[in-house]
């Protein structure tokens, strides 16, 4: 072999060598870049279904949370609808009671809410065809000398109760109206007796 032969052969060896290296490191490389971007898209698949459970379960709380809520207004609006409807029903009872009963309670009206004021009392036609005999003189006497309603046989338009008239005040007195000026303590006794 001469030198020129010699020296060919050594760089055909480097070259095919160098040629080789660098081959096995382009996939060296090429095996590193598909290895880490397989562990990014790991990484990424993991935390995208992270977040994903995190927003489903935030979803979730919210819907539970929303329905907790229409349910707990279900049923206020419920005890709501039964203490209405007890109220009324107390209401109707206390006007289906005998003549003798409900102007009994009538007097221990008149004696808790009228003012120490002359005036009239004005009851509803209903109750001015059962009021009892003598009966103006009879919450005259409830009043105690403090003042005198005359009963006045003009009838308003209640169900139940009075209306006392002082000519430039009225105070109704009617058992709605005394109904629902005690509602709130009313609705507290009835949903105690109703739901405890």
């Amino acid at each position: 072999m001469s030198g020129l032969e010699n020296i060919i052969n050594h760089i055909e060896s480097t070259a095919t060598k160098t040629a080789t290296d660098m081959l096995e490191k382009a996939k060296a490389d090429a095996e590193n870049i598909i290895a880490s971007g397989k562990a990014n898209a790991e990484e990424n698949a993991a935390a995208i279904t992270k977040q994903g459970e995190a927003d489903a379960k935030g979803v979730r709380k919210r819907i539970e949370s929303r329905a907790d809520q229409n349910l707990k207004r279900y049923l206020l609006q419920a005890k709501q609808w039964e203490i209405d409807r007890t109220i009324a029903a107390a209401l109707d009872k206390i006007q289906a009671m005998p003549d003798a009963a409900y102007f009994e309670t009538i007097l221990k009206m008149v004696d808790k809410y009228a003012p120490a004021r002359d005036g009239k009392i004005r009851f509803s036609a209903e109750d001015l065809e059962r009021i009892p005999k003598g009966f103006e003189a009879r919450i005259n006497e409830v009043l105690a000398g403090r003042a005198t309603l005359t009963l006045s046989d003009e009838a308003v338009r209640i169900n139940g109760g009075f209306v006392l008239d002082y000519g430039d005040i009225e105070e109704n007195c009617s058992l709605d109206a005394l109904a629902e000026s005690s509602k709130e303590e009313l609705q507290d006794k009835i949903s105690q007796i109703l739901f405890d």
